[in-house]
């Protein structure tokens, strides 16, 4: 039920990135469930993480390992979350990594381990022991491979490539993304890998990769509610032979920053297209705040709420609904007669009251509507933020209740 979901293009490979895929049989028999990325010495790797109090295992070794060394290598899972699991979770994840550390001839704390899928559950040792060393013996330019194999309700893999130039060079960036619900990342089950072979320094690169999230993942919600493993990872090789962008002042990091930035937020997009039992892909855009902070409030309040939410999946413009959630997004002050809403070009209210204008035709006509956007005018500042989101549908409900059959 993916709504206008971009078919897969070509993909970039990444110079100094080479991934391999395995079927581990950890809850897929029909496709790859596991993959482990090989990267150059000399890689720098930049990541977000849940800000879950439950945060996974295997988030929790990765920020280790992050902390000590540079890493070498990459191992993602799907199928089992390994969160709620204690000390033999995490006891599991480190032994994921020392087999991957044996398979690729690497130090154990240079491997970052990452997992996806049921939480509670204790990771199935014996398929992954066969599985990694399968994977690391296959690693070459996988990319599309891997982008499938992280999928767990995902109807389809989510993957791009941009080319951009620093300094006359020629730099590619490729990214893949996993996740369609328990999404509402705050870094941040929602994975994603961006891989480049630019060369940028360990500084830059921490900066970019929160900038990105900020401007992409942590633009989103399908159901407000973020997972335990929430990860976003952004890879540099240096393999373009680019001159370092050491800086934010450095002539090529306006190049690079778009070119990262715009492959994380149409990954970002692309995951509300195909989040579980989406049939409309919205825009909420917030203008007039006094602050960008509570355009974001008003913005995730509306996309938040279920009202709202069965309201579009209905193609019903029952616009009370929107002043309800306006009203209750905790904004201090704020004085409905100011405010205004639109749907795409139809101003539907305005002074506190439904425009004169408005006619229930022209809402439900936009609501009908595959894509549309919810514009909300707070009338009290120049700040403005959007979030994009979508519907709940009938099959949203069957998806999630029959998730662990």
């Amino acid at each position: 039920m993916a709504v206008n979901l971009p078919p897969l293009g070509r993909l970039a490979s990444i110079r100094g990135i080479r991934i391999g895929t395995a079927n581990a049989g950890i809850k897929q028999t029909q496709r790859d469930d596991l993959v482990v990325m090989s990267l150059a010495a000399g890689s720098r790797v930049a990541g977000v993480f849940t800000q879950s109090s439950f945060k996974a295992a295997p988030v929790r070794v990765c920020e280790d390992h992050l902390s000590r060394a540079a890493p070498r290598a990459i191992v993602v899972n799907s199928g089992n979350a390994n969160a709620a699991t204690g000390s033999s979770g995490v006891d599991d994840a480190l032994q994921c990594c020392r087999w991957v550390a044996e398979a690729l001839d690497v130090s154990v704390e240079t491997v970052l381990p990452f997992s996806t899928g049921v939480i509670g559950q204790r990771l199935p040792l014996s398929k992954l022991r066969d599985g990694i060393p399968r994977a690391a013996k296959a690693v070459g330019e996988a990319w599309e491979p891997a982008a499938r194999a992280i999928m767990t309700t995902d109807t389809g893999p989510k993957a791009l490539s941009r080319s951009i130039r620093i300094d006359g060079t020629e730099v590619s960036i490729t990214g893949i993304a996993k996740g369609a619900g328990m999404i509402r990342p705050d870094m941040a089950t929602m994975l994603a890998y961006i891989g480049t072979d630019a060369a940028v320094s360990q500084h830059c690169l921490d900066r970019l990769v929160k900038f990105a999230s900020d401007s992409s993942f942590n633009r989103i919600t399908v159901d407000g509610d973020t997972s335990t493993n929430d990860s976003f990872v952004v890879i540099a090789t240096g393999a373009a032979g680019n001159a370092e962008v050491d800086s934010e002042n450095h002539a090529g990091y306006a190049s690079l920053r778009d070119g990262v930035v715009g492959v994380a937020r149409e990954l970002a997009q692309r995951i509300i297209r195909d989040a579980e039992g989406a049939t409309k892909f919205v825009t909420v855009q917030v203008e007039g705040g006094r602050s960008e902070a509570e355009c974001l409030q008003v913005a995730y309040t509306v996309g938040h709420s279920p009202l709202i939410k069965t309201a579009m999946f209905a193609s019903d413009p029952n616009w009370g609904r929107f002043c309800m959630a306006i009203g209750r997004a905790g904004i201090q002050d704020l004085d409905p007669d100011r405010v205004a809403l639109y749907l795409d070009d139809v101003c539907v209210a305005k002074g506190g009251m439904i425009s004169p204008d408005y006619t229930e035709d022209a809402g439900a006509g936009v609501m009908s509507q595959a894509e549309f956007v919810v514009r909300i005018d707070l009338g009290r500042g120049t700040a403005r933020e959007t979030i994009w989101t979508c519907d709940f549908s009938y099959e949203y409900v069957r998806i999630n209740a029959e998730y662990r059959t």
